[in-house]
């Protein structure tokens, strides 16, 4: 197991002197996404060029850390046409770019049928499933010209929200660079807290061999909702998905998700223990 972080939960500096900080605190993987851990970079697809892919690979290779996800979290279930041509120009722009940065996986979630990209219950409908399918199979189309991973990622709140839903997903694009991010606790919610662990061990079950990279955090319950927090500091059990890890995937890259730079190093520990007592 691989444990790394996201960028932007770190120091806000600039990167070149944040990844000496993350090295320090014993990580060996991280999690960027541009806009927000490198915002002196313009927001047009243009800007990601090829010398600021390899000279951001330079920046963590010399410090030793893998890009394990280029996170590029855009609607691609949005209905406005402009917009939606807009998004995707932006994944082919982040896969071309993740070509030459030597990163692992650009990461998305699966986006929601309105342009504010909010949960209505439209999100689980049939027709917003395929149409998801019908935006996303292009993006897969180009991520398997250029060498690339696309990782989905489910949530509750957005179209992919189950297990079996995401299955469906990878079934019908039928494409091995087509894989999932696997964060347990954005599955969850307060109305299915009780059936947490079978939830769970189903979603290894239908998903664990298409999982190519692990979020973790934890939560609280905070009225009806879950407030997501560092690894450690919550209600989550974290045994059996360190289970499946070290069986199934031990070099597998972990990224930590909502810490902050005074307990980050402490969540690495803690998910680390477990891991190492298995």
């Amino acid at each position: 197991m691989q444990l790394g972080i996201r960028l932007h939960d770190g120091e806000k500096l600039p990167v070149e002197e944040l990844l000496p900080i993350i090295k320090s605190r014993g990580f060996k993987c991280a999690h960027i996404a541009l806009s927000k851990s490198c915002k002196d970079i313009p927001g047009d697809p243009a800007a990601l060029t090829p010398g600021l892919a390899m000279y951001l690979r330079k920046q963590f290779a010399e410090n030793e850390i893998d890009i394990a996800v280029l996170g590029c979290y855009l609607n691609l279930a949005d209905p406005d046409k402009e917009r939606l041509a807009e998004n995707t120009r932006k994944y082919l722009a982040h896969i071309r770019f993740a070509s030459l940065m030597g990163c692992g996986v650009v990461g998305t979630e699966t986006g929601a049928p309105n342009s504010e990209y909010r949960f209505v219950p439209e999100c689980r409908s049939e027709e917003a499933l395929a149409t998801f399918i019908k935006n996303l199979r292009p993006v897969v189309g180009y991520a398997e010209k250029m060498g690339v991973i696309l990782a989905i990622e489910p949530v509750y709140k957005h179209i992919v929200y189950s297990p079996e839903r995401a299955r469906i997903v990878l079934d019908t694009i039928n494409s091995p660079n087509l894989q999932i991010i696997f964060d347990p606790v954005n599955l969850l919610a307060v109305d299915n807290l009780s059936e947490r662990d079978r939830l769970l061990a189903r979603t290894v079950d239908l998903l664990g061999d298409d999982i190519a990279v692990v979020h973790i955090k934890d939560y609280k319950v905070q009225g009806d909702e879950l407030v997501s927090i560092a690894a450690g500091t919550g209600e989550m059990d974290y045994t059996e998905i360190m289970r499946f890890i070290k069986k199934r995937k031990p070099y597998i890259h972990v990224t930590l998700e909502n810490t902050t730079p005074e307990n980050a190093e402490a969540a690495r520990k803690y998910i680390q223990g477990i891991y190492d007592s298995i």
